[in-house]
């Protein structure tokens, strides 16, 4: 999707939040009608089926503004633990990187360039946005694999991975086979 239609986009809250409000709105209009319809019948005219239909249809639109309204908070509560999750992921992650970046001895150069791999970046993208040679790029890549004694992207990758789950990521039955 391109950013230009991003700030259109509406998303499930704000899709549910407009729907309550077309609801508030008509239960206002209902609930005029009903107390119109209510004055009149007490002028002599009997509660008639189409008065108990609007009743029933103003309750209806009570509850589900209630049922709406419960689930909207439901859902901007998970959103909250979500993005706080994420963010101690987040934090958690560059912690893990810097410190294997620190133990292996690596440059401000080399850190910035391991980083950019890890986050899937070519080695054109990576030059380009360092403002340096693709050749300079792959010969810090060759140094923090020699550094690291990692074999390429890949392990690099799966390594973080691995620090972050807290577990090696082999099968279990290659575990099992170990022990």
């Amino acid at each position: 999707m391109t950013n230009k239609f991003k700030k259109f986009r509406i998303g499930r809250e704000g899709a549910l939040l407009a729907l309550i409000g077309l609801q508030a709105s008509c239960t206002v209009l209902f609930l005029f009608d009903v107390v119109g319809d209510l004055l009149e019948s007490q002028s002599g005219g009997a509660l008639t089926l189409h008065l108990a239909v609007e009743i029933t249809a103003n309750i209806g639109l009570v509850l589900a503004i209630i049922v709406e309204a419960m689930l909207l908070r439901k859902m901007l509560s998970h959103q909250a633990r979500t993005e706080k999750a994420l963010s101690v992921a987040s934090g958690a992650l560059n912690e893990v990187m810097q410190g294997h970046f620190n133990s292996w001895g690596l440059t401000a150069a080399e850190a910035d360039v391991a980083a950019f791999t890890i986050k899937g970046f070519s080695i054109a993208e990576i030059a380009q946005m360092r403002g340096s040679a693709d050749g300079t790029v792959k010969s810090q890549l060759n140094a923090i694999y020699r550094k690291s004694g990692l074999g390429g992207r890949g392990q690099l990758v799966s390594l973080l991975i691995e620090d972050l789950l807290g577990a090696p990521l082999e099968p279990r039955a290659v575990q099992q086979e170990q022990t």
